[in-house]
């Protein structure tokens, strides 16, 4: 079955809470065998890889019901019901989540500090009705971050496509010196060498400091509807073995066919390719054509400042 979402592991994490005090690592481990989750569901990390996203729903739901007043915090790591808690089970409901708790004052004081007023307010108020209801706030983050990115993406690769050839031969060069090949941006034009005579290569870079390797590139400035084929990875094949190169990076703005693909697979020589889409999430990643506009830190507490 699939991770269940937070709001759904609200009403189990209060039924752990009432078999007395409950350290939060035993709590996930036992619902995690009550979910019948795999392994692989058991040990899928958050993007940041320092926990299980079923972990982390699991916090949030012992966060939210203690936001309601449904659960106390003891001691590091450990929670128990309180007697609103309990009366919430004597007739417990089929599930709890985030309505069911705006009955209780300290949540709705909770949600109205979490919220603002305002445009703030009403976002919130309409994510709590949409596909995101379900999702933990640092997911809902997560998922902000995804969708701005792709936009992102696709206005970078827009801006490129609408560029010269030359400039995006630049472009693809600069990436490259950005994730760390080649030396700096004052020796473009070292590397760039796409002009008449170039035998299909626009450019040659250094894969270590010392210049011990080199990678030769090519760079398609396409449209989205214009797919790079088979016969251009034979073609760029024919150039690396012109210039007596072993290794090739061949970059579009658009996108290879499934031959292109198979053919650079079975090539004697390594060929890697890198699309439109996977063009912008580098240079997004590098801050090639970008730059950081904004920075949200997310801080959570400090167990270890509170002991002792």
């Amino acid at each position: 079955m699939a991770i269940p979402d937070f709001q759904t592991l609200m009403l189990p994490v209060l039924t752990e809470a009432a078999k007395g005090e409950a350290r939060i690592g035993d709590v996930v481990e036992r619902l995690a065998g009550a979910f019948s989750l795999s392994p692989e569901e058991r040990s899928h990390l958050l993007p940041s890889g320092r926990q299980t996203t079923f972990a982390n729903r699991v916090h949030w739901a012992k966060s939210y019901l203690g936001k309601a007043g449904l659960v106390e915090l003891t001691r590091r790591a450990h929670f128990r019901i309180t007697p609103r808690g309990r009366e919430v089970l004597a007739r417990p409901p089929e599930r709890i989540d985030i309505r069911f708790l705006t009955r209780f004052p300290e949540f709705q004081a909770f949600r109205v500090a979490q919220e603002g007023n305002g445009e703030a307010a009403e976002a919130v108020a309409s994510a709590d009705d949409s596909a995101t209801a379900d999702l933990t706030p640092d997911e809902i983050m997560r998922v902000a971050a995804r969708q701005l990115e792709a936009a992102l993406g696709g206005e970078l690769l827009q801006r490129v496509v609408a560029g010269t050839p030359a400039f995006f031969e630049s472009l693809v060069v600069r990436l490259l010196i950005a994730m760390g090949y080649g030396g700096s941006v004052y020796d473009l034009d070292k590397v760039l060498v796409g002009k008449s005579g170039d035998g299909g290569v626009d450019g040659v870079i250094d894969q270590d400091p010392l210049g011990l390797d080199r990678i030769y590139v090519q760079a398609k400035r396409y449209g989205p509807d214009n797919t790079v084929g088979a016969s251009a990875i034979r073609d760029f094949f024919g150039s690396l073995d012109r210039f007596k190169a072993t290794k090739g990076l061949f970059v579009t703005t658009s996108s290879f066919s499934a031959s292109a693909r198979e053919t650079a697979e079975l090539l004697s020589k390594r060929i890697v390719l890198i699309d439109g889409p996977q063009l912008a999430r580098l240079m997004i990643r590098h801050s090639v054509g970008c730059r950081v506009e904004e920075t949200l830190t997310v801080k959570r507490l400090d167990e270890e400042f509170f002991e002792g």
